[in-house]
């Protein structure tokens, strides 16, 4: 079952698509926020979560006070299911929430100007998103992004190192069993 872990609507179970997505593992979420919230990242932040699959990601920072959260999620069927998870969250939150689903391809919504100013985002593709697909994709983020802005990727244990644009710098890689966070930082 995924839930979000804390904030607002902490436990508060989240619907998955039954097909086509691998959400984030609770224990990754939780030691992703811990991360976060140690260097207070998350409370006023503006986030994006793309390749949302269930906006289990966006969500938790919603609950946990980002200012405001867009979740980009290519699936019709899975970008409802974000609808619906952030019509519960934000019920459940004790304030106001902005939460927007856009359905879009990641690249499209990049192209298209996406969210400006955003300080803090999450790609967590596919694992077969090829990494010439994953680059393009941080090469159109990087204008988008805040001074200062944390970009935090999603993959496989088996997979490189993402290929960042010049203006992110590797931070930090943090494994957990078949899944890897790598961490860059608006330079």
């Amino acid at each position: 079952m995924t839930r979000i872990i804390g904030g607002d609507a902490g436990s508060l179970p989240l619907k998955v698509p039954p097909k086509g997505t691998r959400p984030t593992s609770d224990r990754v979420r939780e030691a992703l926020f811990s991360a976060l919230d140690a260097r207070d990242l998350v409370r006023g932040s503006r986030v994006a979560d793309l390749y949302a699959g269930s906006g289990a990601l966006g969500l938790e920072a919603a609950s946990r006070g980002a200012a405001s959260v867009v979740l980009v999620e290519s699936s019709p069927r899975a970008a409802a299911i974000c609808r619906a998870n952030a019509s519960t969250v934000t019920r459940a939150a004790e304030r106001s929430l902005s939460v927007d689903t856009v359905v879009s391809s990641v690249q499209s919504w990049l192209e298209r100007g996406g969210g400006p100013d955003l300080d803090l985002v999450f790609l967590d593709p596919p694992y077969d998103l090829s990494d010439e697909e994953l680059a393009r994709n941080l090469d159109s983020l990087a204008p988008l992004l805040s001074p200062g802005a944390i970009v935090v990727v999603e993959r496989s244990s088996r997979s490189a190192e993402p290929r960042w644009p010049a203006a992110l710098v590797s931070d930090k890689r943090r494994a957990y069993g078949e899944t890897v966070l790598w961490w860059a930082e608006l330079g």
